[in-house]
């Protein structure tokens, strides 16, 4: 009995020292893989790539804005910062100064989308977010708003963000509904709201018991048709100058 004691206690050291060497050695294979972020701030593009390289690292440099600090070409910024610890082939991300701001921002306001995107790229500028919006009066494709504004200082991106006007939005209508009401009361409410009649089919009077007729092309509708169906259904929103389509008996 004293013998098997022994053994068992021996087996249960040897698997105490197994497990502690099993993760003494998976902490070092996970640490043993990363490496210190080098600094990249003030060095040029090739400069950075040749240190993240050589630490097993890999460099995008992702965007540029303008710096009265940090001399144009050079990287104004990174991620993750300097002396952070990363695993090998980490992506370590960077912008690049432009120098100080020495670009006007010109005067977009009134100019097409097209012209307002020529004149940014001409400039050295890059066109941004582009957005519409519907607004009286004023014609469509016409840049209405800009951001950075004209002439503007302290910039921090070569970046200008446009607002176009869509011209002026139709007037909508609410569906009404039409059913059991004769087609010509119909067709005058439709004109005075600039809408329009379009198809006009006559269904065939079904009687008692019968499938009920599809719409007849050679029947004629008249203003004292009572109308059955329509398209589009009440209660749809429509614009000025829509087609209504109707089924009639």
């Amino acid at each position: 009995m004293r013998r098997f004691f022994h053994i068992l206690l021996l087996t249960l050291v040897l698997m105490t020292v197994s497990l502690i060497s099993a993760l003494t050695a998976m902490q070092f294979a996970i640490h043993g893989r990363e490496v210190p972020v080098p600094k990249l701030i003030g060095r040029t593009p090739a400069e950075a790539e040749r240190a993240v390289s050589a630490a097993g690292l890999q460099l995008a440099v992702e965007r540029q804005f303008y710096s009265a600090d940090v001399s144009e070409g050079r990287i104004m910024t990174q991620l993750p910062a300097t002396g952070m610890k990363v695993r090998r082939g980490w992506t370590v991300r960077a912008a690049q100064s432009l120098g100080p701001q020495r670009v006007t921002i010109p005067d977009l306001t009134g100019a097409s989308e097209r012209a307002a995107e020529l004149n940014i790229r001409r400039r050295g500028l890059v066109s941004g977010y582009v957005g519409w919006v519907s607004l009286p009066n004023v014609p469509q494709d016409k840049v209405v708003s800009q951001s950075p504004p004209a002439n503007a200082s302290g910039v921090s991106a070569p970046k200008i963000d446009l607002l176009v006007s869509l011209g002026t939005e139709p007037a909508a209508y609410v569906m009404p509904i039409f059913s059991g009401q004769p087609l010509g009361s119909a067709t005058l409410a439709l004109q005075d709201a600039g809408m329009r009649v379009g198809k006009v089919s006559v269904l065939a009077a079904a009687t008692p018991g019968e499938v009920p007729s599809v719409p007849s092309a050679a029947s004629q509708p008249s203003a004292s048709s009572v109308i059955v169906s329509q398209s589009p259904g009440a209660g749809e929103k429509i614009a000025s100058g829509s087609v209504v389509n109707f089924e009639v008996r």
